[in-house]
């Protein structure tokens, strides 16, 4: 079903005026009569602004920590336009902050001197659109004058006629009239940035002072309304739950070789114990736009080609006793061979630090070689345009082990064998049809994920749509084991593809999917981003109408927000505000907020600020904490500045375990966190959390989750960091 959409409208009185800011879809799960339902509600946040108007001044909303040029790529900011870094005000339309990676909207009203037709020009570095409306109304606005499109424009102060974008036509203004405008900016970190708007009634242009502007808005306390109604949904897939599986498979003592519980470790060791899991099908977490600069995959790098060494290659199809190779890019020699010898054509790496003009002569411009050309005899190398090959089929994935590099951070998830995943799932259907003859089929394979114990056996994750005999559609989750054989070797692997498979219920190891998932994150002066989080969770709420999950922020006496007046303004499901005092640490602000948390057998999730989740994440993190057993620590994907979650471009963060899932039972049973060692500083608190969870006895489970971003953000304004005044 499709949720009811309303609208309403605001009427407008003569000295107030609404100003909507974001339109808001809140569910509200319940059930009734055995059947899913949501009360959807509709909320409109607006800003009530009083008159009479503020002139002198134009609004100034500013965008930081953002690269690129272009206006395009400013608008692709996570909190453009709504949540700027910081609001002001500014007193004429020529700005110049000395700063890099930064963009802003100034807006406002226009109040012509006189009555007649003006030109506006407006010049920057970088890009620039200035837009005007017709009238005082926003709606209207037109774009006038702009400097670029691309990004690579730009201007020096006051030069306005360097494009003729720079200029707009002539516009009718009369004096008694105010016109709204708006004035977009980007810089990025190389040049002097600036950007004016200068206006010109039949002589000279000049820069729009103070005389001339007003705000628009006086940036009150914004109030927001709702309005909700009931909508039926019926639940397409419903779980499988436990108890109708019991007895499908044989338990079995679960205790993988790999448990290091008692072993004493050195101080960040624990990495070293800590193994990727198989995937199937392929989840598409290798980072193929970042390969030209990691070459985890097509190795260059000496380092790789020792460690594992490449010997594919593919052989053209040549006449009897001819054999020619072509060698597989990065196993060549290094030195660039520039004859071509009998019996190899190698394909080489580009020449480095060739300078341009170099560049030019070996493009043919050099009256030299024209010279040359008219008095020796040269040869041309003959093209084969119709030469064949022969290649064998290539799978990089093969040659790479569980073990977590360092060095890589482009990857993704290792691939489970295609064969190794259908066998498993054809041997618990057939325990499963034997225990319910006739009541189930399989619709789909979810996912699978494997984490291998070459001494013992291997532990599945299976993720299954099934169809009952009613034709009621469930998913079950559920994780088995299945034995190493008796008769294989020690260091030979199992080999999923046995003739018989012994699957057995590991016992005790299973996840619960009603659990609580706590996500704490400790906070200080953040407050676009801190509004963001906020928004981000509430959207994982819409989208999934899960309940079992609470927000904890712990904040430093945070000065630039409210932070708990917007948690009671959400329509979270359930949250915990805790202000502390003194400077930021985060250790002490994670564990501040594992003591709220009353229910040891909830899942503590340690978070960050700037995260992106993928909708599905709090059945992630439940199917993947087990207590007693294992926590869980995803690898986010970081994006470079100017990235966003619809365009990303970034690497993966092999080192971090700065986010992790865990039951409070285990977490209190190691100690918490480390608040001693790690006060005002941070960074190494994870790997020293992961040492002692290891040494506890518990497993922790990794992987690359898609659509698992870290925003881009400087440390400007964060934690216990001053502001420098500029004299």
């Amino acid at each position: 079903s499709k949720p009811v959409c309303i609208s309403f409208f605001c009427g407008m009185q003569k000295k107030i005026f609404l100003r909507m800011l974001m339109t808001m879809w809140i569910w509200v799960p319940f059930t009734h009569n055995g059947k899913s339902e949501k009360i959807v509600c509709v909320c409109v946040c607006v800003c009530v602004v009083c008159l009479p108007q503020y002139k002198g001044m134009a609004n100034l909303h500013i965008f930081e920590d953002w690269c690129g040029t272009s206006i395009s790529q400013l608008q692709k900011n996570l909190h453009y336009p709504l949540y700027p870094h910081t609001r002001t005000t500014v007193k004429k339309l020529a700005v110049s902050p000395g700063w890099t990676n930064y963009g802003f909207r100034i807006f406002g009203y226009i109040h012509p001197y006189t009555d007649g037709d003006f030109l506006f020009a407006v010049a920057s570095d970088d890009n620039s659109e200035f837009w005007l409306s017709e009238d005082e109304n926003p709606d209207n606005l037109k774009l006038r004058a702009y400097v670029g499109k691309t990004g690579r424009e730009w201007t020096a102060p006051g030069e306005y006629g360097k494009y003729a974008s720079q200029i707009s036509d002539l516009i009718p203004l009369q004096k008694n009239n105010k016109y709204f405008f708006e004035l977009i900016h980007k810089q990025n970190d190389q040049g002097t940035d600036h950007v004016e708007v200068a206006v010109s009634i039949g002589s000279g242009f000049s820069i729009i002072d103070s005389k001339f502007i007003s705000l628009y808005t006086s940036e009150c306390v914004c109030v927001c309304v709702c309005v909700c109604v009931c909508v039926l949904f019926w639940d397409v897939v419903a779980e499988m739950s436990g108890a109708r599986l019991q007895g499908v498979l044989p338990d079995c003592i679960y205790n993988p070789s790999y448990i290091i519980k008692g072993y004493p470790l050195i101080r960040y060791q624990g990495l070293q114990f800590v193994h990727l899991t198989y995937v199937y099908p392929n989840d598409y977490t290798r980072l193929t736009h970042m390969e030209s600069d990691n070459k985890c995959f097509y190795r260059g790098n000496p380092y790789y080609l020792e460690r594992y060494g490449f010997s594919n290659y593919i052989q053209l199809d040549l006449p009897e006793n001819e054999e020619i190779v072509i060698k597989y890019k990065g196993t060549a020699n290094n030195e660039k061979e520039k004859e071509i010898q009998d019996n190899a054509i190698h394909i080489e790496e580009a020449e480095d630090g060739r300078d341009e003009e170099d560049s030019w002569v070996n493009q043919g411009f050099s009256e030299e070689e024209d010279y040359d050309l008219l008095n020796r005899a040269v040869f041309d190398v003959e093209v084969k345009w119709s030469q064949t090959f022969q290649a064998k089929p290539l799978d990089l994935h093969a040659l790479r082990s569980d073990w977590i590099d360092l060095k890589c951070n482009v990857s993704g998830n290792l691939l489970l064998e295609e064969s190794e995943a259908l066998s498993v799932v054809e041997a618990f259907m057939k325990k499963l049809n034997r225990k319910f003859p006739r009541q189930f089929s399989l619709e789909r394979i979810v996912n699978i994920e494997k984490k291998p114990d070459y001494n013992r056996g291997s532990r599945y994750l299976l993720e299954l749509d099934l169809q009952e005999a009613s034709g009621r559609h469930l998913r079950l989750v559920q994780y088995i084991y299945v034995k190493r054989t008796e008769d294989r070797g020690f260091h030979k692997k199992q080999k999923a593809q046995d003739a018989e498979l012994k699957l057995c219920n590991p016992y005790s190891f299973y996840w619960n999917p009603t659990a609580t998932v706590h996500f704490i994150v400790p906070v200080k002066n953040q407050a676009h981003w801190v509004q963001q989080f906020i928004s981000d969770m509430e959207e994982m709420y819409r989208t999934t109408g899960d309940q079992n999950f609470n927000v904890i922020i712990t904040d430093y006496e945070s000065t630039d927000m409210n932070i708990e007046q917007a948690l009671q303004n959400s329509y979270l499901p359930r949250y915990q505000y805790l202000k502390l005092s003194g400077n930021f640490e985060r250790s002490a602000g994670l564990q501040a907020g594992i003591d709220l948390i009353s229910d040891d057998h909830s899942i503590v999730f340690l978070c960050d600020l700037h995260i992106n989740f993928p909708p599905g994440f709090i059945d992630t993190v439940r199917k993947h904490c087990v207590e007693r057993h294992m926590a869980f620590a995803p690898i986010v994907m970081r994006l470079n500045c100017g990235a966003t979650p619809l365009e990303p471009d970034g690497y993966w963060e092999v080192n971090g375990f700065g986010l992790l899932g865990i039951y409070k039972s285990d977490l209190d049973s190691i100690g918490g966190m480390n608040t001693k060692e790690f006060t005002d500083r941070w960074g190494g608190e994870d790997w020293e959390l992961l040492d002692r969870i290891l040494q506890g006895g518990l497993e922790v489970e990794r992987l690359y989750l898609r659509n698992f971003f870290h925003h881009f953000h400087s440390k400007r304004g964060m934690w216990n960091r001053q502001m420098l005044r500029n004299t």
